[in-house]
């Protein structure tokens, strides 16, 4: 994806993350940490607050760990079947 689509993304789970907060259907703190997760690639404020995040909190780092590497084996296994079907 494109940088500003990832940007936008990102800044989408964050909306929704504070919305969450406050409303009682929605997740906050987990759509604010996919928010950050995303935007941590593009965006160096993001990323600071995410090591901060994962240095204050041990057990929140394994998490985030555990979910960076889940999304990387997804998005390796969606770049095998794109190049299947693509031929490339």
């Amino acid at each position: 994806m494109t940088r500003l689509a990832m940007l936008g993304l990102g800044y989408g789970f964050l909306v929704l993350g504070v919305l969450g907060l406050f409303l009682p259907v929605l997740q906050g703190v987990l759509f604010i940490t996919v928010g950050l997760l995303i935007l941590s690639r593009h965006a160096a404020w993001a990323e600071r607050l995410l090591t901060r995040l994962k240095a204050r909190h041990p057990g929140f780092a394994r998490t985030v760990v555990a979910a960076e590497e889940l999304a990387q084996r997804w998005m390796d296994r969606i770049a095998v079947r794109f190049r299947r079907l693509t031929g490339r």
